[in-house]
Parts: C-alpha cells; structure tokens; sequence
C-alpha cells in the first residue's frame, strides 16, 4: 500500500488555498497542519475544508515530527527564512514562486535543500498542462523551422487584480507582475528552448516609491542566439491578456492566456491547435512519485534560482 504523505501548509491566502485543495483531494495526502496568521482566514479555511491543527507560528510546525512535506506559501520576502527552518528539520518542501526575494537567497534555499536530501519543487503549472507537452512536441518535430524570435506580452486593466487584494502584491519591494506572472513564463521558456539570459531592460514605476511597477520592456537572449523580448504593461483599456509566441522561419506558435495554444504559418491565419487527448501530468502525482523514490517531473529549486537570476536584473533597470 503507498504512503500518505502527511502535510503541513504555512500561508493560506488565495493561491495557497487552490492547492490546499488538491491536497485534500488526493489520496496520497493527508494535510494535518496549518500556520496562517490571519485568523479570520484560518476560520474560513477550517469551515470550507474542515479543522486540522493550527500553529502559531511556522516553527512551531515544524515540531511535528509527523509532517512530511511542507507546502510553502507566503509572500516572498519571507520565503528564505522560513525555507531554511524546513529544510534544517529535514522535510521535504514545495514552495510557490518566485523562488525567493533576490538571487542570494534563492541560491542558498538550492544549496541547502540540495546538501540536506530532502526533496524540493516549486508550484509552476504550466509545465504539467496539455500544451506544454504540444508545444514541446512541435518544436521536437521542428514545425516551426529555425527560431527566430520569442516574444512575451502580458497586459492588464490594473494592478493588481480585483481577486489578488493583499498586502503585499502591488509592493516594489515583493509584488508586482514581473514577479508574480514572469517567472511562469520565463521557466516555460528554459524547459521549451533554452534558460534565457539577461542583456538589458528598462522598468517603469510610479511616483510612489513603495509601489510596484507599471510596465516593463526586457530584452533577453535564449542559448545565445535566439532573441527574447519581455514586456508588460498594467492600466491600460483592455482585459488582461497573456501572450507567449515563438516565431520561426516556417511557422509561429502562440500560447494565449495560459491555457490556448495557436499555431499559424504563410499560407494560413492562425488556428487553435485541438488539445485534447493528448498527455498532461499533475503535480502533486509527481510530488508522491518523488517522495517514492521514483523520478518525477518537477520544477527543482535549481530551475528557480535561475529564474530569480533573470528576475532580478530586469527589475534592476532604472
């Protein structure tokens, strides 16, 4: 019979919650403690998904001796800290992104976790999606011809959204959309093609120096050769939009709003590309499969500080 995996979750805002609740759906796991300090949320969460232990603080978590896995979910600034104590009580850990607040710490939480044993992931979906296997079946295939281009565009009506109201997310010291939303693309991007490297980019903010930016215009370059431009904008009278193309010399795919995938070529206007039936994983099944012992399909803390290294200098620009 497989183990069930015992959980423990510290931070239960809106994104830690979705995956809360494939926790508790999933037979491989059973959650068993919570750390949340807003005590209002806390009751929520106990009401929608039942009561388990609470704790509170994370270290006090963490004394569990029964805990397995811990699920990492609070804003940045305090993912290193609190990554650290996990590792150091030797559990394993799935942390949200980005990996941490800047490049130093991103690669100490690689370096520990990597010198402890103990398994470590990050919560990127995209990876585990229908089309990222199309995407990466097509570029196998060479459908598109030599790549020329890379270009990412992601626009929204304002920042941050009406479903994402926190303390921290329109911060410039943790939030805004070049980290909450560029890491997803950027990681895509080093599993398709190739880990993008940083050659220059310019940040627009506002008058308030504690608030995130407005927009960004980025140029990167992937396995040296093949352009990479990332831009975003946010107030602007439109819905928000996400937008992933890959341009090559015999065709163009597009990723739209996550999920939709378009492929277009000289002859023909662009055309959906049927994703059904075709294969997607799930990540907490790579998780158990990991803590199995078994290879998995799982972005490591490794993918992420190489994230946070690109991150980081983009959002250096002036």
């Amino acid at each position: 019979m497989n183990k069930v995996y015992q959980v423990g979750i510290i931070g239960l805002g809106v994104v830690g919650e979705r995956l809360l609740k494939q926790f508790v759906d999933h037979p491989r796991y059973e959650v068993v403690g919570y750390c949340e300090p807003n005590q209002t949320r806390l009751q929520e969460i106990n009401e929608k998904y039942g009561e388990v232990t609470t704790y509170p603080s994370h270290q006090e978590l963490l004394k569990n001796d029964e805990i397995d896995l811990v699920y990492l979910a609070v804003p940045p600034k305090f993912h290193h800290e609190i990554a650290l104590n996990i590792i150091a009580h030797n559990k394993h850990i799935l942390c949200e992104k980005p990996l941490a607040n800047n490049i130093n710490e991103a690669k100490e939480m690689y370096d520990s976790a990597e010198n402890a044993g103990v398994v470590h992931a990050m919560n990127f979906p995209l990876p585990y999606q229908e089309a990222y296997f199309k995407m990466e079946q097509l570029l196998d295939e060479k459908a598109l011809g030599e790549l020329q281009r890379i270009e990412f565009n992601m626009h929204f009506p304002t920042w941050p959204r009406a479903w994402q109201q926190n303390s921290w997310i329109a911060t410039r010291e943790q939030g805004g959309f070049i980290r909450e939303i560029g890491p997803h693309y950027l990681h895509l991007i080093s599993r398709l093609i190739g880990q993008p490297s940083y050659i220059a980019s310019h940040v627009d903010y506002p008058l308030d120096e504690r608030a995130s930016e407005l927009g960004v215009m980025a140029r990167l370059l992937v396995n040296e050769q093949i352009p990479f431009l990332f831009n975003g904008l946010s107030e602007i009278g439109q819905k928000e939009h996400m937008s992933l193309k890959i341009l090559g010399e015999k065709a163009v795919l597009e990723l739209r709003n996550w999920r939709v995938l378009y492929l277009r070529d000289r002859e023909n206007d662009q055309s959906k590309v049927e994703l059904t039936h075709l294969e997607s994983l799930n990540l907490l099944d790579e998780l158990a499969k990991k803590l199995d012992g078994e290879d998995a399909h799982l972005v490591s803390f490794e993918e992420g500080y190489q994230v946070q290294k690109v991150l980081e200098a983009i959002l250096a620009s002036k």
